[in-house]
C-alpha cells in the first residue's frame, strides 16, 4: 500500500477556493445567473412560439443555402422526426441551452485566443488550463457549476461553456499564429496599427480555422446535453435520463437518436459555413 505519511489532499483547497467565492461575490454571481436565464427564457419562449411549420421552413431555407436541395430536405425530414416522436418541445429546450453556451463560449472563446496569439507568456498558461479543462471528466464541472448557480438550466450552461471553450480557444490562437508573417509586415510598413493589423488583416484570414472552431465548440456543446441533464436542465438530455432510470428502452433510443439527428444537422450546417469562408488555393 501507498504510505499514508504522502498523502496530500488538493481538493480540499479547492473546495474552499469555490466557497470563498460564493461568499464573497453573491451579488455577481446573482447577477450573471439571471442574465443567463433571460437569456435562455427568451429564446425558449421564442422558439416554441413559432408554429412548428415555421421551424421547418428556417430549416429547410437554410440547410438549402447552405448545401443542397437534397440535404435540406434530409434535414428537414430528421427535424420532423423529432416532432413525430413528440420531443418537439425538449428538442427546442436543448437547442436554447446549446445556443447559449455557444454563444457565451465564443464571447469569451475568441479574444482568449487572440491574446493567446499575441503574448506567449498567456499562451503556455492557457495551455496548461486547455489541456486540464479537455481531461477532466465532465461529470467533475457539475460540482462548482452547482454550488455557485445551484440546480437548473444556469449552471448546466457554465459546466456546458467550460467544455466547449477549448476548441475555440485553440483554433483562434492557431488561425492568428498562421496568418503569413509576410501580410502582417506589409500593414505594419503601410502604418497599420496593432488594432487595425488584427481586425483587417489576421481576424480575415484566420477566419476559415475560426469557424472550424466554432463548429467544434458546437457539437462538443451539444455532446454535454445529457451530463447537463443530472443538474436540472430539461431537454433531449434529460429524456434520456429518465429512460436509463426507468429502464424505458423505447423512449432511451426514441431520445438518444433526436440528440444524433440534431447533431448530423448542426454538424453539417455548421461544417458548410466554414468552408465558405476558405479562401481558394
Amino acid at each position: 500500500m501507498f504510505p499514508e505519511t504522502l498523502r496530500i489532499e488538493i481538493g480540499i483547497y479547492v473546495d474552499q477556493f469555490v466557497k470563498w467565492l460564493m461568499h464573497s461575490f453573491p451579488g455577481f454571481f446573482d447577477a450573471v445567473s439571471a442574465g443567463v436565464l433571460w437569456f435562455i427564457l427568451n429564446m425558449e419562449t421564442f422558439m416554441l412560439w413559432l408554429p412548428w411549420w415555421a421551424i421547418l421552413i428556417l430549416v429547410f431555407a437554410i440547410s438549402w443555402k447552405l448545401k443542397e436541395l437534397k440535404s435540406a430536405v434530409i434535414y428537414t425530414a430528421l427535424i420532423t422526426v423529432i416532432g413525430m416522436f413528440g420531443l418537439w418541445d425538449s428538442m427546442i429546450q436543448t437547442v436554447a441551452i446549446v445556443l447559449t453556451s455557444v454563444v457565451i463560449s465564443l464571447l469569451l472563446g475568441i479574444p482568449t485566443g487572440i491574446l493567446m496569439a499575441y503574448y506567449q507568456r498567456f499562451n503556455d498558461i492557457m495551455r496548461l488550463v486547455l489541456d486540464g479543462m479537455q481531461t477532466m471528466p465532465s461529470f467533475v464541472y457539475l460540482i462548482p457549476a452547482m454550488m455557485l448557480f445551484g440546480m437548473g438550466k444556469v449552471p448546466a450552461v457554465f459546466a456546458t461553456i467550460i467544455y466547449a471553450i477549448p476548441p475555440i480557444v485553440r483554433l483562434t490562437d492557431l488561425g492568428i499564429r498562421n496568418v503569413p508573417k509576410e501580410m502582417v509586415e506589409a500593414a505594419h510598413s503601410f502604418g497599420s496599427s496593432k488594432w487595425q493589423t488584427l481586425t483587417k488583416v489576421q481576424l480575415p484570414q484566420a477566419l476559415p480555422t475560426i469557424m472550424t472552431g466554432i463548429n467544434q465548440t458546437t457539437m462538443m456543446a451539444l455532446a454535454m446535453v445529457v451530463v447537463a441533464s443530472m443538474i436540472g436542465a430539461k431537454g433531449l438530455g434529460y429524456d434520456v435520463l429518465q429512460a436509463i432510470m426507468r429502464i424505458d428502452i423505447a423512449k432511451g433510443f426514441e431520445a438518444g437518436i433526436s440528440i444524433v439527428f440534431l447533431a448530423i444537422i448542426i454538424d453539417r450546417l455548421t461544417q458548410s459555413v466554414a468552408e465558405r469562408f476558405k479562401f481558394p488555393e
